[in-house]
């Protein structure tokens, strides 16, 4: 998977943290932003600030940190990005999504339609 530069400056790191400590979700919007707040995401946790390229491949098996949920779009099948949706929601979940996606029509790709997924137990 490519690198992407990114940047989560002290005070979103400091907002992240208080919404989490509050109670709250980070969600991400985007893969690129999930792989961000991941790589900026201590093993506790915390969500520290970040400024260079993120390189992380994420696969199933993955332990994620810091992302409770992701809005994206349907990716191609078989690509990386599948691969990153189904260790954040779940293999069987995502087939099922990109089932019913197929099904009724949904557009797939940048500008395709979108998806809210929960982060799998």
């Amino acid at each position: 998977m490519h690198a992407e530069f990114g940047e989560v400056s002290p005070q979103t790191a400091e907002r992240l943290n208080k919404a989490r400590a509050a109670g709250g979700r980070i969600i991400c919007v985007g893969t690129t932003s999930l792989r961000l707040v991941e790589s900026a995401a201590g093993e506790d946790g915390v969500v520290r600030p970040f400024a260079d390229d993120t390189a992380i491949f994420i696969t199933p098996g993955y332990r994620f940190r810091a992302a409770d949920g992701l809005m994206t779009n349907f990716h191609l099948p078989r690509s990386t990005l599948f691969m990153l949706v189904s260790a954040f929601s779940g293999l069987e979940t995502m087939r099922a999504a990109y089932a019913h996606a197929i099904e009724t029509g949904y557009r797939f790709y940048s500008y395709g339609d979108a998806s809210l997924l929960w982060r799998a137990d």
